[in-house]
């Protein structure tokens, strides 16, 4: 049995309907799922299966319908606009599909930007950008543009982006899909070694089966629904050949 204190995001019989009448779509019919402090939960599915959507939940950015939503023991639900801004910029990290960099600034001031919106002074916010950089092989591209940066680059300046505030839960919406097998491969690699630790977690949605391998724990979805969780990539395998 896992101890609560375990229990980075806890999920439990999760709702959410876009639309109305004819237009319905119930893109979450229940969801209960519990992502420990430590691991990388990969979210799988077909398109549709509101993979997207219940990180975004989870991450504080959209609203639950219905059911509990916890991420280290808080309710986005329960706060209001101003208490959830605070506790994501403290608390969360995202790294997205599309990049999502502003092509006018540098790497480094947009790995520094969730510290300027913390409020931290700009030659500190930038110190520390640099160092994060670093971390993920960029030291050298500072102050490069993101149009002078390759795929692989630009995915490691959102990734600095995502950690430079040092948040305890990552979310990632199909961080590989852009790019080909060696560089994903890196890119993951990365994510979980500067992403990991005790008190931390990182969720990844993919439909990129290459890096399954990077999984402690992969939940498959579909139609709204957690489908099964299982340990490694191997396990998810015999249970579809079953």
């Amino acid at each position: 049995m896992i101890e609560m204190n375990n229990i980075a995001v806890r999920c439990e019989g999760v709702t959410k309907t876009y639309g109305s009448g004819s237009t319905e779509v119930h893109a979450l019919r229940g969801i209960d799922l519990e992502v420990r402090k430590g691991e990388l939960m990969m979210l799988v599915g077909p398109s549709g299966s509101g993979k997207t959507t219940l990180i975004s939940i989870i991450a504080g950015v959209l609203d639950r319908d219905g059911g509990e939503c916890e991420v280290f023991g808080s309710d986005f639900n329960e706060m209001n606009s101003r208490e959830r801004a605070l506790y994501r910029s403290q608390n969360v990290g995202f790294v997205f599909q599309l990049f999502n960099l502003i092509p006018a600034l540098t790497a480094a001031e947009n790995a520094a930007a969730p510290l300027m919106i913390r409020g931290l002074k700009r030659r500190e916010a930038l110190d520390r950008a640099c160092e994060v950089l670093d971390r993920v092989g960029l030291g050298d591209r500072t102050r490069s543009l993101p149009s002078e940066l390759s795929g692989g680059q630009l995915q490691r300046v959102v990734i600095a982006r995502a950690i430079v505030h040092n948040p305890r839960l990552i979310v990632c919406d199909e961080p590989t899909s852009a790019l080909d097998h060696e560089t994903g491969h890196k890119v993951m690699e990365l994510l979980h070694n500067v992403a990991i630790g005790i008190d931390r977690v990182l969720i990844v949605v993919t439909h990129d089966a290459r890096i399954f391998e990077f999984a402690s724990r992969i939940a498959s979805m579909d139609d709204g629904h957690i489908m099964q969780v299982v340990n490694s990539h191997h396990d998810l395998e015999q249970k579809k050949e079953n």
